[in-house]
């Protein structure tokens, strides 16, 4: 059965408009929400450590801008807008010894309240708006009038009125322009790991690399094999995101379409599924949670090795020169980004 859809019809910014909201962390999802929420005349506050490099950004924005424990008891509704591994000591050390009954704290992703990382107390609720999509969308289709589609999802409603308060939100930030479904945390946490560790980054960085080394391999320029296994596939995932698979497959010839149904599930095996089955439970058992925490506690060791590693495939030196040839494409200096999260 289809899940339903909610829309602005199904939300009343009521549910909150008494409320002082503070989004802890001003980083891409934080400021996204604080401003939207902002501009929808609610009342938002900012959480951050005193020393952040985002204080100045968010006062310039126009909020008022406190200790993170300042922000929380302060607040009704409090959001962490922090990473993953931060929210857990973010919470223990400011959120919780000001977290008093009938507050309400809300998640955009469900890691942490799921695998047991932070346990909120049972006279909170505790709620998830997930837009789906990053910070800086969510911010330009509001401006534009519009909005990107959200999840939410109940896991403590000691009110009564989580699900209005969470449907309050996510219209607050333009969700409901869009459409907002609603889902677990559970479901949310598992399908989300499993997506980005077989699918949308570990599955297909991987595929794109392979199918590099392939072609040099082979004897092919890298340039070819730049183009063929990385810059078109923009224009492939764009006729997927527009029209779905089958809409792909008219936009594109005949020779491309019979090389796809007949080569890709050579490549896509029964034990490239089995492999999949094996992460999605590694996830569902906690077992990918538990070794994330590890690793961070540990320093990031594996994490930071890897990641330089991949800096020196020769696709990303080939990718950096041919992309200086296309004006067209927006250049981005992401690697020395940093973002403010508490």
């Amino acid at each position: 059965m289809p899940a339903k859809v909610h829309t602005d019809k199904d939300a009343n910014l009521a549910s909150i408009k008494k409320k002082t909201l503070a989004v802890i962390g001003y980083g891409s999802q934080g400021h996204a929400h604080a401003l939207n929420l902002k501009d929808s005349g609610l009342n938002v506050i900012i959480g951050l450590y005193p020393k952040s490099k985002s204080v100045k950004v968010a006062k310039e924005q126009g909020f008022e801008v406190y200790p993170t424990a300042e922000a929380v008891q302060k607040a009704d509704v409090i959001m962490l807008a922090v990473p993953d591994m931060v929210q857990a000591s973010v919470y223990q050390k400011d959120i919780a010894p000001n977290l008093t009954a009938g507050k309400t704290l809300l998640f955009t992703h469900g890691l942490c309240i799921h695998f047991g990382l932070i346990e909120a107390p049972k006279d909170v609720d505790v709620i998830m708006v997930a837009p789906k999509g990053p910070g800086h969308i969510v911010r330009a289709q509001y401006l534009e009038g519009k909005g990107v589609p959200a999840l939410i999802a109940i896991h403590n409603n000691a009110s009564g009125k989580a699900k209005q308060v969470a449907l309050a939100w996510a219209k607050g930030i333009g969700g409901t322009r869009a459409g907002v479904l609603e889902t677990t945390f559970k479901e949310e946490t598992e399908t989300d790991l499993f997506g980005e560790q077989a699918v949308l980054c570990g599955g297909a960085s991987e595929l794109v690399r392979t199918g590099f080394e392939v072609l040099v391999e082979a004897g092919y320029q890298p340039e070819m094999a730049y183009f063929e296994c990385l810059h078109e596939l923009k224009l492939i995932v764009d006729l997927m995101v527009e029209s779905g698979i089958s809409g792909m497959r008219f936009s594109i010839s005949e020779t491309a379409k019979y090389g796809d149904i007949t080569r890709g599930p050579r490549v896509i095996t029964a034990q490239t599924k089995k492999s999949m089955q094996k992460i999605l439970k590694e996830i569902q058992s906690g077992k990918f949670t538990r070794e994330w925490v590890k690793e961070h506690q540990d320093g990031l060791p594996n994490y930071k090795r890897i990641l330089a590693e991949g800096e020196k495939h020769p696709i990303e030196k080939t990718g950096q020169r041919l992309r200086g040839l296309m004006p067209w494409i927006k250049k981005r200096n992401l690697k020395g980004a940093q973002a403010s999260y508490n």
